[in-house]
């Protein structure tokens, strides 16, 4: 939970708007303050605030205008603080600004019941003492549905073949479990807790932070002496098995399963198992998929790319052979007839080669790209193949005539990354004169 203590308020606003009468908070619609609806989505409302955190910066406004614009940075940066986040999202939207304040809880006389809010971030609330709400802190009777942990994300690497032929993975996880020997109280049967002085039997503590220029924010932590339970065990009171811990260490094998197709940067999702935490409910695995770079095949969406390598011979001959081996190992077989010129680039389609489409039985298109091997140097050993291949091939098209023919010298194995270099050594100009220096030179501010 935060608390904020710079206001949202413009300068114009002399009588801002309080809620319940409570002269401490003020009430700010922060989806009007970034100028977005109620259900804008994250991305809408990053964007917004990039667009009002440029526009009201104080660097960027004339300094008649800098104390306003400070102002209204200072609002614009809280409200994207607030509702870029989903969980502080939804108690400003449950309670409004009274949820960030720390003087509105139970007895403030506001519309945020802190057992709401502590429930909300925490997983507590329901009553006092126990794994419900500390004592102190109120709340109302009933069951509450316990907060979800926190999910665990990794990267998992997988390769091309992997996701065009799928994949299966069994893995051991070592994770905290609820202990089954105390239920996670952390104590001894019939062992009676006393409050925790670190937090004063709250179960939270409370901490600053700075989150930019001018804005301070309070932020509510579970406390890490008693874990959030508001209480603890003396050393002799405490559980044998988790030593007041409230939970232990388990190992247990998982299985995750790629579908043939899956894609790079999806997720893979366990439900609930990640490490367990009292009260709450346990958050899940999530696996990313990534996928290295392909020596040979490229991938666009359901399609596939791949060099298709023949030499000049085959390129005006045709040829019928295995040309490729496919991810799954099966080689692929062309025949292309003689006569029929394949060029270098051009590009060869081959239906229904590509990548499986997932949850159905398609699949997309491999795409070859020709790629001719011409022979090396001094192929031709002698004259009389020379002229057999010039009588073969089709005759040069008709001579370039020119008023004057120049013989030029010329490096055949020049880079085209060289192209654009001449005259140009130094990444300034070609040729500069010195008469035009006067003309090129900046013009200086008249003398008043």
């Amino acid at each position: 939970m935060s608390s904020y203590f710079s206001t949202v308020a413009s300068p114009e606003e002399s009588q801002p708007q309080r809620v319940n009468g409570d002269a401490s908070v003020e009430e700010v619609d922060l989806y009007a303050v970034l100028g977005l609806g109620k259900g804008a989505s994250k991305s809408e409302i990053k964007k917004a605030y990039h667009k009002a955190a440029l526009s009201s910066h104080p660097d960027k406004v004339a300094v008649e205008e800098r104390v306003e614009a400070e102002v209204k940075f200072k609002a614009v940066s809280q409200a994207y603080e607030i509702l870029y986040d989903d969980e502080k999202r939804e108690l400003y939207d449950t309670h409004g600004m009274a949820a960030f304040d720390p003087r509105s809880g139970a007895g403030a006389g506001g519309n945020a019941d802190l057992d709401d809010i502590l429930q909300q971030m925490f997983g507590m609330g329901g009553g006092g003492g126990g794994a419900g709400m500390p004592p102190g802190f109120g709340g109302r009777p009933g069951p509450k549905r316990p907060r979800k942990g926190k999910d665990e994300e990794q990267i998992y690497e997988v390769t091309l073949e992997e996701l065009y032929k799928g994949k299966t993975v069994k893995f051991a996880s070592t994770k905290n479990v609820i202990c089954s020997h105390c239920k996670g109280s952390g104590g001894k049967d019939k062992a009676k807790a006393k409050p925790c002085s670190a937090c004063n039997g709250k179960g939270v503590t409370m901490g600053l932070r700075s989150v930019g220029p001018g804005l301070v924010t309070q932020e509510m932590m579970v406390c890490n002496t008693c874990k959030g339970a508001g209480n603890v065990f003396k050393e002799k009171d405490r559980c044998k098995r988790c030593k007041g811990e409230r939970v232990t260490v388990e190992n247990k094998a998982l299985e995750i399963y790629i579908p043939p197709g899956s894609r790079h940067g999806e997720r893979i999702v366990l439900e609930g198992e990640a490490d367990q935490v009292p009260d709450q409910e346990p958050g899940d695995i999530v696996f990313v998929l990534s996928c290295a770079e392909h020596p040979i095949f490229g991938r666009a969406g359901a399609d596939l790319q791949a060099p298709l390598k023949i030499t000049l011979a085959e390129a005006l001959c045709g040829f019928s052979r295995t040309v490729l081996k496919h991810l799954d190992g099966r080689g692929i077989h062309m025949d292309h007839p003689a006569g029929r010129v394949l060029t270098p680039h051009q590009v060869v389609k081959v239906p229904g080669e590509g990548m499986p489409v997932k949850k159905s039985d398609s699949k997309g298109d491999l795409y070859l790209v020709v790629k001719v091997q011409f022979p090396e140097d001094g192929w031709l050993k002698d004259e009389a193949s020379t002229k057999t291949l010039q009588d073969l091939l089709p005759k040069p098209t008709d001579p370039i005539v020119a008023d004057s023919v120049d013989e030029v010298e010329y490096d055949e194995d020049a880079e085209i990354d060289e192209f654009g270099s001449s005259g140009n050594l130094h990444g300034g100009p070609a040729w500069v004169d010195e008469d035009d220096d006067d003309e090129h030179q900046a013009p200086q501010c008249a003398q008043q």
